[in-house]
């Protein structure tokens, strides 16, 4: 019978778009998530956004909007980044729905009649980008958490008893110590409670955006209350189905360090007191910082996820977050440190090591695993199959400690002893000689490091999912999401097994990705005046808005400058967006490249001059601009219909021309 599991991101708050930040967070529970699944565990992962309070009620106001709408369009935002990067949710709940305002209400009434609710007033300073009462004293005094400046708020509140459990707490951390990891976070709320807990207000009454109190309307929920509600709002609690809730609850929660109280204090109080059970623990990171300052909009340092996905691919900012950053502690986020551990562990490591030993298996064995021999075998063979049965067990115990780095540093040093194993032992030398002692030690070279490749391969594949499975259907294995990975032993590599088409997975990258990416952000900051039409058109005729800073205003037939051209000319260009199908080089041509591109109503063969800046390989899958009108002419011999636009800076490479935005094949540009 399988395991029950369940793990929550924290639901974001609304007030701004999701950056790489939350991004982080997200990615670790999907890998988690994903890995349990691996394992056979019944999952359920659970994420979403944050939608009450004051904060949001005035942000909505500033930008002309109610606050639904304006909670519906930033919702609508991070649930189109997650479904970019691929990730394996199972839920998407939001505190403006219907179900969590039920079983909010339920959690409350089940509060209050235990006897732990009651009415008072409330004089003091509050932070509402916190939405958070904090002990400052006079008006506009400095809130201790994020420093900016309180209000002074008087109002009839409710009031939940939290002095009242402040032994119980102590008891819960003491009692069990992995409730709150790391251990710094765990030092830091004994700490806090220790200090003495107040009884915490749990209503607003000067404002109506958030779940009415039950029996009293005037009344709002604190929307800490509420949201902390969604863990097992979003499982059923209070309504009419809690299969789900008595399914999976209790569960584990992943959050940033930053909400350590909230979750560690309050929510354990306020299922205490409603005589829940409580979380089976939570996990704190630190902060993901730029270029070691912490991200904000006022520094103008936001990265966003789609600038690296565009670039580098999903997998490569996966890796990147869970190898480059210890989980717990603050990590420091660079495009610089992203190339370098991409080409350094993914390009050069495991990409290079699927690469030449397939190659090489394909070459020598016709494509299939060939049988290694069983009286040639040597330390150095041993040594590999040792150390990937060590890699396997210690990286289970590794990655249940929520030490994602380790785990992948031990994964990644079983690469590196293959790479090291294959150079030593030359299979390139063996596959020149026709012997039987050198076809047999062949064998067992080439078969040696195949199954360290699918070792690597399937403990990666919670943290890389896309490259992983197509390096497992290279191996010949079929559909990795279909291996049990708590069965993974050394030795399972079938022999004679075909392998699939062999392609490069991980192609370097060089300097100009880093600028590229650099130059994406400062577009985004500045504003740039790319966009996509409404989804409502079809794509064969949506366009992108590109306004030329000249001749804007120019009338047809009117005389123009000496030099330049009337909007008319520009009208007659049509410039199109298409997806690059395929791309090789032109054979006797160093600067060509052939490629066919999708225009989503005909595919097109082109000739393009960018091959001294572009490796094949990294084009197929990007989104180019064309000159979709252009009349066809041949080049080398081949018929180009249609003409790339790159930007060509004296003495340098050309740089295609990319986009920010999602923007569909077919787009015309104007």
């Amino acid at each position: 019978m399988s395991k029950k599991f369940y793990i929550t991101t924290p639901i974001y708050y609304v007030n701004a778009r999701p950056h790489i930040g939350h991004a982080y967070t997200t990615i670790a529970c999907d890998t988690v998530a994903r890995r349990h699944r691996m394992l056979g565990d019944d999952t359920w992962f659970l994420t979403g956004t944050d939608e009450h309070g004051q904060k949001i009620e005035r942000a909505a106001q500033a930008a002309g909007k109610t606050p639904q709408q304006f909670a519906d369009e930033v919702s609508e935002t991070f649930r189109t980044s997650w479904e970019r990067l691929g990730l394996s949710y199972d839920d998407f709940i939001r505190t403006t729905s219907d179900r969590h305002k039920e079983g909010v209400q339920a959690l409350w009434r089940k509060i209050r009649d235990n006897g732990h609710i009651y009415k008072g007033t409330y004089t003091g300073q509050y932070c509402v980008f916190d939405e958070l009462y904090v002990d400052a004293v006079g008006p506009g005094a400095p809130c201790p958490d994020c420093g900016r400046p309180t209000e002074t708020v008087h109002e009839e509140n409710y009031y939940f008893k939290l002095s009242a459990f402040e032994d119980k707490l102590i008891k819960l951390y003491t009692e069990q110590p992995d409730f709150i990891r790391p251990e710094t976070r765990r030092n830091e709320v004994i700490s806090f409670v220790r200090s003495g807990l107040r009884d915490l207000s749990v209503s607003r009454s000067t404002f109506s955006w958030g779940i009415p109190v039950p029996d009293d309307p005037k009344h709002v929920v604190y929307v800490w209350l509420d949201a902390l509600a969604n863990y097992i709002t979003a499982l059923g609690y209070g309504q009419k189905d809690q299969s789900k809730y008595e399914k999976y609850w209790p569960g584990i929660h992943m959050i940033g360090k930053e909400i350590v109280r909230f979750h560690c204090v309050y929510w354990p109080a306020f299922l205490m007191a409603s005589g829940l059970p409580l979380p089976k623990g939570i996990v704190a990171h630190g902060w993901l910082l730029f270029e070691e300052n912490k991200m904000s909009k006022s520094r103008g340092n936001i990265v966003r996820t789609e600038t690296i996905v565009d670039v580098l691919g999903i997998d490569a900012l996966r890796y990147f977050l869970l190898r480059e950053i210890v989980f717990g502690q603050d990590g420091s986020f660079s495009f610089d440190a992203l190339v370098q551990r991409y080409n350094a562990d993914l390009a050069n490591g495991l990409g290079n090591l699927a690469s030449r030993t397939l190659t090489m298996i394909n070459r020598y064995f016709r494509g299939e695993v060939p049988y290694p021999s069983q009286t040639g075998r040597t330390p150095a063979d041993e040594a590999i199959a040792s150390t990937a049965k060590r890699v396997i067990a210690e990286f289970d115990s590794l990655f249940d400690q929520y030490q994602f780095s380790r785990a992948l540093e031990l994964a990644w040093g079983l690469v590196a002893a293959v790479d090291k194993y294959i150079v030593e032992n030359e299979p390139w030398s063996l596959g020149e000689k026709q012997d039987e002692g050198s076809r047999a030690r062949l064998a067992t070279v080439l078969y040696t490091s195949a199954e360290a490749l699918r070792i690597v391969t399937a403990l990666s594949h919670p943290i890389m999912p896309d490259a992983t499975a197509k390096i497992w259907t290279q191996l010949g294995l079929g559909e990795i999401r279909k291996f049990d990975l708590s069965a993974l032993q050394w030795g399972q590599l079938r022999l004679g097994t075909k392998l699939g088409e062999i392609q490069a997975v991980f192609p370097r990258a060089d300097k100009s990705a880093v600028e590229r990416m650099h130059k994406m952000e400062e577009l985004k900051s500045e504003n740039a005046a790319v966009t996509s039409a409404p989804p409502s058109t079809s794509p064969a005729t949506q366009e992108a808005a590109v306004k030329p800073e000249s001749s804007a205003g120019t009338k047809p037939g009117t005389a123009v400058p000496d030099g330049k051209i009337s909007i008319d000319d520009f009208a007659k260009v049509e410039l199109r967006v298409a997806l690059v199908k395929t791309a090789e080089r032109v054979k006797g041509a160093d600067k060509l490249l052939r490629l066919e591109v999708d225009l989503g109503t005909e595919v097109r063969q082109l000739v393009a001059g960018i091959a001294e800046a572009y490796e094949p390989e990294t084009l197929v899958g990007r989104k180019v601009v064309i000159v979709a009108n252009l009349a066809p002419r041949k080049l080398r011999g081949l018929e180009s219909n249609g003409m790339i636009v790159a930007a060509s800076p004296e003495g340098g490479k050309p740089v295609l021309a990319s986009f920010l935005e999602d923007v569909p094949i077919g787009t015309r540009l104007k």
